[in-house]
């Protein structure tokens, strides 16, 4: 068993992302309804939040609802808006206590309006806070998310507040819903699926992957630890050489 105490403290990724996968599956293979399983995932939440916040990770990513799972059965979209509903509100107390942050990604305005009053509400609520930084993407989509940003800086260099040439890549990054996020370090993905699913695709591109077959209501504290430690034993390069991190993390020699 790994304990918090036992993650390096010198390599801790700073934002670390989430592609909670696999609730229907867990739900089937127990012959439970797919709602009971994104029940499930809901506790796993909190383990990880909690899990996050003891070895010092900033900001942690959940994408909890993409913009393509509105065309799921509408009771299924049904169950998942009111669960939201009751563990905003059931959580908050205990987000205040810890220090949490909460803060949302996507297109809000979609969601259902009770829903997204209790959002709003505990994200001014908790907006004070200075520990954990937890993101929600709630009807989020990476491609959206780049149009939007697109469109934005159309609109700007047309109305000539901006040059063509002024465009960079901070210039983008200050553009999307992530503008004043580090770059996820870390992306975890559940349930054994090897793709990215329309998630942060500008934000992970030099992010590490870690993809895992356990579902997500399985995935606990030990389950992220483990991630954790996996991603601590790897070099980032940032298309840099061995050699060259090596240099320069000793620039005495």
């Amino acid at each position: 068993m790994i304990q918090a105490e036992e993650i390096s403290k010198n390599k801790v990724p700073v934002h670390v992302a989430i592609i909670m996968d696999g609730n229907g599956r867990w739900a089937k293979a127990k012959g439970l309804d797919r709602a009971e399983g994104h029940r499930y995932g809901a506790e796993a939440v909190k383990k990880v939040v909690r899990a996050a916040g003891k070895i010092g990770v900033e900001y942690l990513t959940l994408y909890a609802f993409s913009s393509e799972n509105w065309k799921r059965p509408q009771y299924e979209v049904d169950a998942i808006m009111d669960l939201l509903v009751f563990m905003i509100q059931r959580e908050t107390p205990e987000l205040m206590q810890n220090n949490v942050r909460l803060q949302a990604i996507g297109e809000i305005d979609r969601l259902r309006p009770e829903a997204r009053k209790k959002l709003e509400d505990t994200i001014q609520t908790t907006s004070e806070n200075t520990g954990l930084n937890l993101i929600l993407a709630l009807s989020y989509s990476s491609k959206k998310e780049i149009l939007r940003a697109v469109k934005s800086v159309a609109v700007k260099v047309k109305n000539g507040e901006i040059k063509p040439e002024d465009i960079d890549e901070s210039y983008v990054d200050g553009s999307l819903y992530t503008a004043d996020m580090p770059d996820p370090d870390l992306l975890i993905r559940t349930s054994g699926e090897l793709r990215i699913s329309n998630f942060l695709l500008w934000q992970i591109a030099y992010s590490e992957f870690y993809f895992t077959k356990t579902y997500w209501p399985d995935f606990d504290e030990q389950a992220f630890y483990e991630a954790i430690q996996d991603y601590q034993a790897r070099e980032r390069r940032f298309g840099l050489t061995g050699e060259q991190i090596t240099s320069n993390s000793n620039p005495t020699e």
